[in-house]
């Protein structure tokens, strides 16, 4: 039997081959050992210098710097550079606002500008008192609008910016929770929902992605008077019913929101202005709230007795439906149902409407 060489392929003998032996070999010169720890140390520190100087141009104060991780860092100077991209020195530019803490406290809500990708370009400062949230803080959850909403609404969210953008000028609006504090959700049992209603503005022509923005309200929804959130007058009316659910009194504020005078309600049933719809989901919970069932949580009339919530559309006195969210509880020792109403718009309430537990039907 002929055996070849694997690496000539020519025919061998016994134990040998046409490669040197590994003795025979000449020994190789050893490389000297270079540590490379004295330039990673070198290039850090050169990033951290880099780093405490971008802090330092920052337009915070020197306590909110002293916080700040490098994360948080790159993250602030990231939105200011998009705001300076959009909003050049010398217009007047969200990235660097004048708006003043009276400004804002006046504001339903905060103020968001995002890029037509849909990056942070602003956050107004009164960002914490919706959310619980600093705007560093809120930076930490990412750098694009989606990461800071629920997940599930991202899509419909995308799609709507996306339809704004194709027609500039055109409001659109979408509702979503969005990422709040640990204290709040703790409060409140989750995030915070959240309106946003605004357009995409040219800020020169001809218009691009690169110098267009969209501009936002973000209105807080209600969350519940239990919580503390009672809301303005111009935001809520109350209303006093029987049992039955008859009006006995009700707020001067229901003009603004339904159009009716209290003169008009008092006497009315309360079932003569539900949409028919709504009429067998608001009756069950009726029920629960006048035997007592939800009188401890304030159950509300057309929610689930977990939720203590109403979603239910009311017929105004120009014969338009209004969405109201309703809460109700008893009242008087138990002889009246006392009832918060706040109303809505529609994307608010089809969003609350998707959360709202089914009532039970009668026994």
């Amino acid at each position: 039997m002929t055996i070849f060489c694997s690496h000539c392929h020519q025919p061998l003998q016994a134990e040998t081959s046409c490669l040197p032996r590994r003795g025979k070999q000449a020994p190789r010169a050893s490389r000297p050992f270079r540590s490379t720890k004295s330039a990673s140390k070198a290039r850090r520190d050169q990033i951290n210098a880099e780093l405490q100087a971008l802090r330092s141009l920052l337009p915070i104060s020197m306590r909110e710097k002293e916080r700040l991780s490098y994360l948080h860092t790159m993250a602030l100077v990231c939105l200011r550079l998009r705001g300076a991209q959009l909003f050049p020195p010398g217009s007047a530019p969200p990235s660097g606002p004048a708006l003043g803490t009276e400004l804002l406290s006046l504001l339903p809500g905060f103020l968001l500008v995002l890029s037509a990708s849909g990056k942070l370009v602003y956050i107004s400062e009164n960002v914490a008192q919706v959310l619980g949230l600093s705007v560093v803080e809120l930076l930490g959850q990412g750098d694009t609008v989606f990461d800071i909403l629920d997940a599930q609404a991202c899509e419909d969210v995308y799609k709507k910016l996306l339809l704004a953008q194709e027609e500039p000028g055109r409001e659109v609006t979408f509702v979503s929770e969005m990422c709040t504090s640990k204290a709040f959700r703790l409060k409140h049992g989750g995030n915070r929902v959240v309106t946003v209603c605004g357009r995409f503005v040219a800020l020169s022509w001809p218009p691009s992605p690169s110098t267009t923005a969209f501009l936002a309200l973000c209105s807080p929804v209600m969350q519940s008077p239990a919580d503390g959130e009672v809301g303005s007058p111009d935001d809520i009316f109350q209303s006093t019913h029987i049992l039955d659910m008859t009006f006995i009194d009700v707020t001067e504020s229901v003009t603004y929101h339904l159009g009716y005078r209290r003169e008009e309600l008092v006497g009315q049933s309360w079932y003569s202005l539900l949409h028919p719809e709504d009429v067998d989901l608001a009756a069950a919970q009726h029920r629960a709230v006048a035997l007592g069932a939800g009188a401890g949580a304030g159950a509300g009339v057309g929610a689930g007795p977990a939720s203590g919530t109403a979603v239910l559309r009311v017929l105004r006195r120009d014969r338009a439906w209004a969405w109201l969210r309703v809460w109700a509880r008893r009242d008087g020792g138990g002889r009246c149902i006392s009832c918060t109403c706040s109303c809505l718009r529609e994307e608010e309430a089809l969003h609350l409407r998707s959360r709202q537990p089914r009532a039970a039907p009668p026994a």
